[in-house]
C-alpha cells in the first residue's frame, strides 16, 4: 500500500508531466494554431486572472495570493492546493510571471468553464475532450483550456506571455 506522501508525489509528477506536454505541444503548434485561427482576439480576455494571479506579477505577489509553494524556486513555483488541484508558475529573467498553469484532476471543485475563460462556450469533441487557445496581443498573453478525454478527465487552464 502506498503512503500519502508517495501518492502525492506521484500525482505531482503526473500533473507536471501533463503541464510540460501541454506547453511543449502548444509551443510546437503555435504556428499551425495561428493558421487554424488566424483572427487572434485583440480584445481583452474574459478571464484576466485566476485565484488572483496573473501574467506579470512578481513571485512575492504570487505567493501572497497562493500561499507557500510546495516546491519553491527562482524560475518556478509548484503549488498543491488539495488532492485535485495544483498550479505551476513560471518566472522569467525579470522575476515576473511568464506562464501559469492551473490543473484540475477528477473530483476537483470550482473548475472554471470554457465560457468563463473565453466568454463563450467551446464545443467538446466526440470523446469529451476540449482544447481551445486564444491569443490576446493587446494584453500580451495567450490563454488555453484543455480537457482530456475520458471519465477521469484532467483540465488545465494555462496563461502564457506572448513573445514579441
Amino acid at each position: 500500500m502506498l503512503d500519502c506522501a508517495h501518492t502525492t508525489k506521484m500525482q505531482m509528477a503526473k500533473v507536471f508531466s501533463l503541464f510540460v506536454a501541454i506547453v511543449l505541444l502548444t509551443a510546437i503548434d503555435v504556428r499551425s494554431q495561428r493558421e487554424r485561427n488566424p483572427r487572434d482576439n485583440d480584445d481583452t480576455p474574459a478571464m484576466k486572472e485566476f485565484r488572483g494571479v496573473s501574467i506579470g506579477m512578481t513571485a512575492d505577489e504570487v505567493r501572497k495570493k497562493l500561499g507557500t509553494p510546495t516546491d519553491k524556486g527562482d524560475e518556478q513555483d509548484f503549488f498543491i492546493f488539495n488532492d485535485n488541484e495544483t498550479a505551476q508558475v513560471i518566472y522569467g529573467k525579470d522575476k515576473k510571471v511568464v506562464a501559469l498553469s492551473f490543473d484540475f484532476m477528477s473530483g476537483a471543485s470550482n473548475i472554471p468553464s470554457p465560457k468563463s475563460v473565453f466568454g463563450s462556450d467551446v464545443q467538446a469533441k466526440s470523446d469529451g475532450s476540449i482544447y481551445k487557445r486564444v491569443s490576446y496581443p493587446k494584453v500580451g498573453y495567450w490563454l488555453s483550456y484543455n480537457r482530456t478525454a475520458g471519465e477521469g478527465a484532467m483540465i488545465s487552464l494555462t496563461f502564457q506571455r506572448l513573445e514579441h
